[in-house]
């Protein structure tokens, strides 16, 4: 199994973050029999910072397909490419909360999801996808009318996912992280905190394993874990 994790700036994370791509890792590390590889073409976190949580998280399992500020719009021309030369099979793709904060409404948004799909497909016919709905942010919950606008862009992502899913590559909607809090889960109303990387890190896992039984159940780890920066 080689995994390409997908996603904005709460998926590429910043100086002093451990990243919901590290949780990963160390989850599939504890509960996937099998042989697998974190890949992608990027390894840094935002600014081309090295500067992880946690430095024994090795540099062959920090791969990534994530920008700051990048959405679906942005990756739907380069994914293709990824998966081409990182050999990439499975896609965990965390998107949307640019596109609709900054540059397209839930139509317009969903159209881009096409798109990149789209785009996988052709360079891995087989290729599987779990795809994380937007999640609670500050602006949604300030903004009532972005709020709708992201609630209804779940609801085509969730539609699309099921209409587009096909036995050769299936795709799988997972279910938001469990009672997500601004406060404890996120640094600064977006950007996860310690705890939401590992609530979106369980979110990913339990679709992998309720959906394709891969790996387990997720179970946390972080006792004596370092807090990186002055955010957490």
């Amino acid at each position: 199994m080689r995994v390409l994790c997908v996603g904005d700036s709460m998926t590429i994370g910043a100086a002093g973050d451990y990243t919901w791509r590290y949780r990963m890792w160390r989850h599939l590390c504890r509960t996937y029999g099998g042989p697998f590889r974190i890949v992608g073409p990027r390894t840094a976190l935002h600014e081309d910072s090295l500067d992880y949580a946690e430095p024994a998280f090795p540099e062959k399992a920090r791969g990534h397909l994530a920008g700051w500020g990048e959405g679906w719009q942005h990756l739907a021309p380069v994914v293709g490419d990824a998966v081409r030369a990182h050999k990439a099979d499975t896609l965990l793709v965390s998107l949307g909360l640019i596109d609709l904060g900054f540059y397209t409404d839930a139509e317009q948004t969903v159209e881009h999801v096409r798109r990149f799909l789209d785009g996988a497909r052709a360079a891995a016919p087989r290729l599987r996808a779990v795809l994380l709905p937007v999640i609670p942010n500050v602006r949604a919950a300030s903004d009532p009318a972005f709020g709708a606008e992201c609630a209804h862009f779940n609801e085509l992502l969730a539609k699309t996912a099921a209409d587009l899913s096909e036995p050769r590559s299936p795709l799988l909607l997972a279910s938001p992280p469990h009672d997500w809090d601004l406060d404890r889960d996120t640094y600064d109303g977006t950007h996860p905190s310690s705890e939401g990387e590992h609530r979106i890190a369980a979110a990913f896992a339990e679709a992998l394993h309720q959906g394709w039984d891969v790996g387990g159940p997720y179970v946390r780890e972080g006792h004596g874990e370092r807090q990186g920066t002055s955010r957490r």
